[in-house]
């Protein structure tokens, strides 16, 4: 196998205390990666004068993926460039539950679901402004027959959903399913929209779907209502296996599914494009903790194991998985908000005992 060029952006507050013992654990397994560490940040700016410096925009260019730690305001430029710069159309978060995970349900065991979440497009285009502009469009509501630059002061925000962009997402995610049913998954795709109140945007979403399910009659489809998939979601998440959403309702109710296992501190993320990817723990940077050496490493070593995978070493990534799951097993060595005592440093040198 040809050497990978992998970009490391350790990120803000308590994320490179995560991202640091994660890099241990890959160094450990000799792999062909070539580790490129570009000034961005504090360190961007002291440099070059710029929190994401052209250096680092080229080494992102020219690696074949970037680990990412977690985006205050320091590092959210260089997220934004692996997300609309790299056109990464597919946040990929599973949701496994492993015995040692503190769920909070009483019955956790079987949840093992992927929600896939349309990542550049809907209200995350970031198209927003004052109801007055949109005066000269004479738009009305068909609810309450009034014009709605007549209900100003207010603010409004733009939802896009495209064709292409429903397309590809939905595509990558009944591949997904194909591939999940070769390792003995069920092999089923669920869209959730709001389809019934929002019939032209989210039903275009669903519209889209259907038609791509159409190429995949060895795939299980369903399409919900999103309200009733979240109630199914707590009610039963073991019943989903690939779930299909525009980019809002996948940002949200994929922190749900972290929930649902035992914490944020557990939910790894992909984020997939035609030609790149870029890999992240589903928490935010935490703050609070930074510098404490407690937060929970595991969704970052995870997001790390995903990115393994994507770059050809299968085989290097279910040894991350596996060691992970011997050391919540075994319940001796657990991080604090996993009901244990463990520092960061601590759990990942349990972790590479068994690597």
């Amino acid at each position: 196998m040809d050497r990978k060029r992998v970009v490391v952006i350790e990120g803000d507050d308590a994320a490179p205390e995560a991202v640091r013992p994660t890099m241990e654990l890959l160094e450990k397994l000799n792999l062909a990666i070539d580790w490129l560490k570009p000034p961005i940040g504090d360190q961007g700016k002291e440099l070059y004068g710029s929190v994401f410096p052209d250096q680092a925009r080229q080494a992102i260019d020219e690696s074949d993926a970037t680990l990412f730690g977690a985006a205050s305001s320091k590092s959210t430029a260089a997220l934004f460039y692996l997300r609309f710069g790299k056109l990464t159309f597919a946040n990929v978060r599973p949701a496994k539950w492993l015995p040692g995970f503190k769920s909070p349900l009483a019955k956790p065991k079987g949840i093992d679901l992927v929600i896939v979440r349309e990542n550049l497009e809907d209200l995350y285009l970031g198209i927003e402004g004052e109801l007055g502009i949109l005066e000269p469009l004479n738009l009305i509501s068909p609810f309450t027959q009034k014009k709605i630059a007549e209900m100003a002061p207010g603010r409004f925000g733009l939802k896009v959903i495209t064709e292409k962009g429903t397309e590809r997402v939905a595509r990558f995610s009944f591949e997904l399913a194909r591939k999940r049913k070769a390792k003995g998954h069920p092999g089923k795709v669920t869209c959730a929209t709001k389809h019934n109140m929002l019939s032209l945007s989210d039903g275009f979403f669903r519209e889209v779907t259907k038609k791509i399910a159409q190429s995949y009659p060895d795939i299980e489809f369903e399409s919900l209502i999103v309200d009733d998939f979240a109630h199914r979601l707590a009610a039963n998440p073991q019943q989903f296996d690939v779930a299909v959403m525009p980019n809002l309702y996948g940002d949200i109710l994929s922190d749900m599914t972290g929930g649902l296992i035992g914490g944020l501190g557990l939910a790894p993320s992909g984020c997939y494009g035609n030609s790149y990817a870029y890999f992240e723990p589903v928490h935010g940077t935490a703050p609070d903790i930074a510098g404490k050496n407690i937060i929970n490493p595991t969704a970052t070593i995870l997001s790390a194991a995903l990115m393994l995978e994507y770059l050809g070493f299968a085989q290097e990534a279910e040894r991350m998985e596996k060691a992970i799951e011997k050391v919540y097993a075994e319940g001796r060595i657990l991080p604090k908000d996993q009901g244990g005592s463990a520092t960061t440093t601590e759990f990942v040198a349990a972790i590479k005992e068994y690597l």
